[in-house]
């Protein structure tokens, strides 16, 4: 069985295609620096997952115009912005946290402060929050957010009506700061 293999795509470039065992689906991922992924799960073939990757050129070509962008600006940029001083950023955020915690009644178990590449923050089922140091860049009310987002978890566990409703109440309309957020996704590589 092949577990990877790459692929020309007119109008795209090189695809590459792995097998994984996490993928409950096909899914195309497009980040900076990196080439085109394809997620493939084992139940699924290359050529099936071929066939999605050439109906998802027009959103391919998007995000690769978006991710140019950015590779440009970084790579222009005589200061590296992801030079991050992570302790400073360690004690901030925790601080953040704690004072939203106990502002807000909530409680959690620990707090971890990572450098991850595909999300702001997590909560676990355990109550354990997870926030990225990269929060650091972003403008304080999506620190805020992003925090308070992991501390309603801790209390609903999806993404249900009610776990939205109760963001509302703490940060207005959630899902425009939700909005707000994925422009800030670059920041994240």
């Amino acid at each position: 069985m092949e577990y990877s293999k790459t692929v020309e795509i007119s109008g795209v470039g090189l695809v590459l295609f792995e097998r994984s065992k996490r993928a409950r689906r096909i899914s195309i991922s497009v980040r900076p620096f990196q080439r085109i992924r394809v997620a493939v799960p084992y139940a699924s073939s290359f050529k099936k997952a071929e066939e999605f990757a050439r109906t998802k050129k027009t959103w391919v070509k998007r995000h690769l115009e978006n991710i140019k962008r950015y590779e440009r600006i970084y790579n222009n940029n005589p200061v590296n912005a992801g030079c991050i001083d992570k302790v400073k950023a360690k004690t901030t955020l925790v601080k953040r946290l704690k004072w939203l915690a106990a502002k807000y009644g909530f409680s959690y178990k620990k707090v971890f402060i990572r450098n991850q590449k595909t999300i702001w923050g997590s909560c676990s089922g355990k109550n354990n929050i997870s926030l990225n140091v990269k929060l650091v860049q972003l403008p304080d009310e999506l620190v805020d957010y992003v925090i308070l987002h992991e501390l309603v978890h801790t209390i609903k566990k999806d993404h249900s009506k009610a776990f939205w409703a109760e963001m509302d109440k703490l940060v207005g309309d959630g899902k425009k700061m939700s909005k707000r957020l994925k422009n800030y996704g670059m920041k994240l590589y």
